[in-house]
């Protein structure tokens, strides 16, 4: 698990996914870009976090995933600073024997991120400056992991 400033290479994260003896059957990742606002054009996001308590959410988040599936490698990388449109922001990748535990790790690892990780993120446009709440919709996605009672 990282947290920084600078850029991650796709291809790289990918490559260490997969290991040399041939258990790895499935590679399923996820990258985030920064995306531009549809009404007033994004100059910048500044993407704030709490150092030592981000990296530890983080870690329990991926623990939670290698409990509930038989995952190999793990892989996330979430950037922290002023990012521009189109920039990588996040990147989650899971290794498996099979597809199923890597698709489905990889979404509850994303989902939890949204939920729980401890980011702040700050838009700037053209006409303004504002923090952005947490989505109603990030809250849901994480619910259809809840174990029932």
């Amino acid at each position: 698990m990282q947290v920084q400033t600078q850029s991650f290479d796709v291809g790289t994260e990918f490559d260490r996914l997969r290991d040399e003896n041939g258990s790895v059957g499935a590679v399923v990742f996820f990258t985030g870009l920064v995306r531009d606002l549809a009404d007033d054009p994004l100059q910048e996001m500044v993407l704030e976090h709490y150092p030592g308590m981000t990296e530890r959410c983080l870690a329990d988040i991926v623990e939670q995933a290698r409990q509930r599936w038989p995952l190999l490698h793990v892989s996330l990388i979430h950037r922290v600073g002023a990012l521009k449109p189109n920039d990588l922001i996040v990147y989650v990748g899971v290794s498996s024997a099979h597809r199923e535990a890597a698709f489905a790790a990889c979404e509850f690892i994303m989902d939890y991120l949204k939920k729980d990780a401890p980011f702040w993120k700050k838009e700037r446009s053209e006409s303004r400056e504002h923090w952005v709440e947490q989505k109603d919709s990030d809250l849901q996605a994480a619910k259809r992991w809840d174990k029932p009672d």
